[in-house]
Formats: C-alpha cells, structure tokens, sequence
C-alpha cells in the first residue's frame, strides 16, 4: 500500500501527517449510519459530522502495527464482547499517533469515527499508541498531540478539548446524544499529566471548559 504523505507548517515547528487508511466500505459506512440514528437519534445519507470537539485516547497496545490493525477492519472483532451487543460497528479514530511522534490519518475528520460514547457525531479522535505503566506515552506524543489540536483548531470550530476519561461530563450537555443511560465504560485515558500538558500548551484557542458533574 502507498501512503501520501501531507506537509503542513506551523509557526513554531513542522509537522507531517501521513495518510494510513482503514477500511470504510460499504458496510463500514452502513453500520456507522445505523449507528447514528440507533444510537443519538440522528438520519442521516452519509456518516458525516461537524467538528466541535476534540478527544485525546490511548490504545493501551504496544505497537502501531497492533494498534492500526485494532481499527482497521469495519466490524469489532470477538476480543470486544462489552460493546459488540450495542453495535457491530468496529471502534476507531480519526489519527493514531505512534511512539516516536508519527502522525497518522486513518479516516477524514468529518466521518463518524466510534470512540467516544455520546459524542461521536461531533467529535474527532486522536489515539495514541502505548499507554500503559510500562509503556506511558512520550514526549514525542505529547509534541505530537499539540501540534494536531493546533491544526485541527485553526481548521475546523472546535469547542472543546478533553480526555476521553471525561467524557461522562457531557452526560447533561446538549451535545450528548446517548439514548441509553446504562452504556458507559470506565475510561482513563489519556492520563491527566498528559491532558493538562497538551491543553496548556493549545490555551491559545480558548476552548470551553469541560462541564463538572
């Protein structure tokens, strides 16, 4: 497979983001339009969303290969028992940013990606492999994480920037679409030290502050 790689340049440093696509076929598609509408209500012809919002993952995987292969197919695979009974549809993210800081886009960010419960129909996901005590995230991710909200803020509307750990946040937020109250997950990522390092460093935005429960 080839990959295109895209240049862009901030004022501060360069950055590459190289295109990695998973598959978004027909079923893919499909199953992310069922989604939407069983999920939050929403009918749709295509999966597309609008961008208001911004969630920074973990893959808790060791390796871009490993972590790539988790989403790259469109239907979940059997190791995802406690979310397969909401839908078939295979969970991924809109970037998986490797260990040594490498970009990568798995799908446009104006397709739903499933990553974030309630909120995938505005929200854009970055994952980032590793993400685990003895593989915590590093710098270069950190560098990496800053750069894309920077870009992804001066692209699109963004409001709000958040761990995923906050998602249950919006649970009274007009934003939250989730029709049933008992699907949640327990959630940490991506790790506060993290979180804070990558919204102090993108304040210039003025995202709102994420909602207290």
């Amino acid at each position: 497979m080839v990959f295109t790689l895209f240049m862009f340049v901030s004022c501060t440093t360069s950055k590459s983001i190289v295109e990695k696509p998973i598959i978004f076929n027909d079923e893919r598609s499909q199953l992310t339009l069922d989604y939407l509408l069983d999920r939050y209500g929403i009918e749709q012809t295509t999966p597309s969303i609008t961008p208001k919002m911004i969630v920074l993952h973990w893959t808790v995987i060791p390796t871009l290969k490993e972590s790539f292969e988790a989403f790259e197919q469109p239907t979940l695979p059997n190791w995802r028992p406690d979310i397969k009974n909401v839908s078939g549809l295979n969970v991924s993210a809109h970037f998986l940013v490797d260990r040594d800081g490498t970009i990568y886009r798995l799908m446009p960010e104006t397709t739903m990606a499933r990553h974030v419960i309630g909120l995938n129909h505005c929200a854009i996901g970055i994952e980032n492999v590793g993400g685990t005590d003895d593989l915590p995230l590093t710098k270069e991710q950190e560098a990496s994480n800053i750069w894309l909200v920077d870009y992804l803020a001066d692209k699109y509307a963004i409001d709000y920037l958040i761990g995923h750990y906050e998602y249950t946040n919006f649970e009274s937020h007009e934003l939250w679409l989730e029709k049933d109250k008992g699907y949640r997950t327990e959630k940490t990522d991506p790790g506060e030290d993290f979180l804070d390092a990558v919204k102090s460093a993108t304040l210039d935005h003025n995202f709102k502050p994420t909602p207290t429960n």
